[in-house]
């Protein structure tokens, strides 16, 4: 089987398992990226064809939530906090930093498939601002210099 009609089965089993829901698109979409990692463009007219949808209304829902993916997510997703303790405390230049040592910007990938760059917009730990979180992982007042600290030693555990 190959991934593509793998992946067409996988959305096909999940939107025919949740069609039924109340505003069951959204459901079918958190599904489709909790199993995936992402919502891959060829899932699009399944979903739409399931729920009696256009693939423009679908495709509409995907791009306005942050949320959803539609491109493969690297192996470690980093959340950079926005939030206003954040970016009060040096969050504008940590964003700044990690962009530039990674060499991407919000929802890209590196090229080595590793690292994905996502904002969010509170992590809960602002009395240690900025933060970040990598996997389950939380880090609190994180500088440019701690943020290099920390994928190095990351690095070293891959």
């Amino acid at each position: 089987m190959t991934e593509s009609s793998l992946i067409q089965t996988t959305v096909q089993n999940i939107a025919t398992a949740l069609k039924n829901k109340p505003g069951a698109l959204l459901p079918i979409l958190h599904a489709v990226q909790d199993t995936l990692g992402y919502i891959p463009e060829e899932s699009v007219p399944t979903i739409a064809k399931t729920l009696n949808l256009s693939r423009a209304e679908v495709h509409g829902v995907i791009s306005f939530y942050h949320y959803f993916r539609d491109s493969k997510p690297g192996k470690q997703i980093i959340h950079l906090c926005r939030a206003e303790s954040c970016q009060a405390m040096g969050g504008k230049h940590l964003e700044a930093h990690v962009k530039n040592r990674l060499g991407i910007d919000f929802h890209e990938t590196t090229s080595d498939g590793q690292y994905s760059l996502e904002p969010v917009y509170c992590l809960g730990n602002c009395a240690c601002s900025p933060a970040i979180q990598i996997g389950t992982d939380v880090y609190g007042r994180v500088s440019a210099d701690s943020f290099d600290a920390i994928i190095n030693e990351k690095k070293e555990l891959a």
